[in-house]
């Protein structure tokens, strides 16, 4: 069953399919520690680099379990792609996450009021997963 060591894992979904995560950062090294953080805890992680990246994996992959999005990047802000997935009747039942290194309140305010589920602050570490995990839907 789960493992005595290390956070309980909480990846497993239905008929024990792995959760998919998307994980959108422009920053290489912050894709790959937010990937190394999720699939430590069993969850299926796609990466890409871009807002519009990430709208165009949507329209082929319907099953995305959950976005975490950076919040500044190039061309498209994380603000703008959950703008863009909560007004979507398509995707807006997948809970979106933001992160930023910067701890402004009215953005993390403004961001949970479009209907963000949760925002975290980088960098993001283990207990910030686990508080995923009661985020899914």
């Amino acid at each position: 069953m789960s493992s005595p060591r290390g956070p309980k894992a909480c990846g497993g979904g239905a008929a024990d399919r792995p959760i998919h995560v998307l994980a959108v950062d422009d920053s290489s090294v912050d894709r790959a520690v937010i990937a190394r953080l999720l699939r430590s805890s069993k969850y299926r992680v796609t990466t890409v680099d871009s807002g519009k990246k990430a709208l165009e994996l949507l329209g082929l992959e319907p099953n995305v379990n959950m976005i975490i999005t950076d919040y500044w990047m190039p061309e498209m802000t994380g603000y703008e792609l959950l703008k863009i997935v909560k007004e979507s009747s398509e995707l807006r039942e997948i809970p979106v996450v933001i992160m930023s290194s910067e701890n402004v309140p009215n953005r993390i305010n403004r961001c949970l009021e479009e209907g963000a589920e949760d925002f975290l602050l980088k960098p993001v570490r283990p207990s910030d997963v686990a508080r995923l995990c009661n985020r899914m839907r």
